[in-house]
């Protein structure tokens, strides 16, 4: 499956600069807001329905995915399984800490089903994306089939396709599976060409004996499926889970309908790293939310060259950090439209090199 994401164009980038550097500061002084907005305006600029208009944020929409992991029964995990279905009935019912974030700050949230062990259709509103009930542990085989990693695509594609129909401009992505800083740990290892040691943490707050295992379960990983790695898709079948397939599918998606793409923490930041190697177009569409407290998390942003807006040593998933950062990211967008420039304001340009 081809995703066909226009490259981020820098034809507006001097009128885009001059509107932010006229508005009444110092010029900067707004710090990575500007640099927010900038990013905000290229992708709806690039969009002929956008183009010169006032930068807009539509019905921002977060989506949580949950996928169960074989790997989990390996000892990298202080939970079982099971508990990955307990939150997707947490999040159905209101009770978690992403829900609490969403509706303080108007996210829209939706909660996918994209194949955990207890099936999810006795949940009002759950998704059902299914790929199967758990994925095999990535130490011993493949977590899943090619086929399944294509079929994930096909979903997260459509619920995207259906998602931007709404008028909706912004997405957020979160996650749910217990192991699944495993399987991230592992997608960040084959993708940076570095150890486990530097890849791994502790998660949801793991012991130092777990730590090792993990280490361990991901270096058999990589020894059993080297000759496989060969492309992102290959890598989603040996080392994923149904939540990443998703999510990497999700945010490509998004990319191809100009959509802006908040990402989340170091799961989510795996899934993008694929989705660039997939189609480096889509890094243009990104806004990283935060730098989680998993050690590897910001080892990720430097190498995909990109600076978060928060760090609040979040390591909780479910896409809170991500839904966090919609407030600054409407800030970005509002002085962009609304603050006056010195002329407007009838105030002195302290940036013109003609004031002494």
């Amino acid at each position: 499956m081809k995703f066909s994401i226009k490259k981020m164009s820098n034809e507006f980038d001097g009128e885009i600069q001059a509107i932010i550097d006229g508005k009444t500061k110092p010029i900067g002084a707004l710090g990575q807001l500007e640099d927010t907005a900038k990013t905000i305006a290229r992708v709806q600029y690039s969009s002929s329905k956008h183009e010169k208009q006032p930068l807009k944020i539509n019905k921002p929409s977060l989506f949580i995915f949950a996928g169960d992991h074989g790997v989990a029964a390996q000892g990298v995990s202080i939970a079982p399984s099971e508990v990955t279905s307990q939150m997707v009935a947490n999040f159905a019912t209101g009770g978690a800490a992403i829900n609490v974030f969403c509706q303080q700050l108007g996210w829209q949230l939706s909660v996918v089903d994209a194949g955990t062990l207890a099936p999810s259709d006795s949940y009002v509103g759950v998704l059902e994306q299914r790929l199967g009930n758990i994925t095999a542990p990535i130490n011993l085989s493949p977590a899943m089939s090619l086929s399944q990693v294509d079929l994930g695509f096909k979903k997260a594609t459509a619920l995207i396709e259906k998602t931007a129909g709404t008028g909706c401009d912004l997405v957020a992505f979160g996650e749910m599976g217990i192991g699944n800083t495993t399987s991230a740990s592992a997608i960040m290892a084959t993708i940076m060409d570095i150890p486990a040691s530097e890849c791994v943490g502790r998660g949801t707050g793991v012991s130092d004996e777990i730590v090792k295992r993990k280490q361990l379960v991901i270096e058999e990983a990589l020894a059993l499926h080297q000759g496989d790695l060969v492309n992102a898709k290959s890598i989603l079948a040996c080392l994923g889970g149904f939540e990443i397939v998703q999510i990497t599918a999700a945010m490509l998606a998004a990319a191809e309908q100009n959509m802006l793409v908040i990402v989340d923490g170091f799961i989510c930041t795996a899934a993008a790293m694929l989705a660039v190697q997939i189609n480096e177009n889509a890094k243009g569409y990104m806004i990283f939310a935060h730098c989680s407290g998993e050690q590897g998390h910001q080892k990720m942003l430097d190498y995909l060259n990109v600076k978060p807006l928060l760090n609040l040593g979040l390591r909780l998933g479910e896409g809170t950090g991500a839904a966090l950062a919609l407030p600054i990211i409407q800030a970005s967008a509002a002085f962009y439209n609304d603050m006056a420039s010195f002329a407007q304001a009838e105030v002195t340009d302290v940036t013109s090199p003609t004031i002494d």
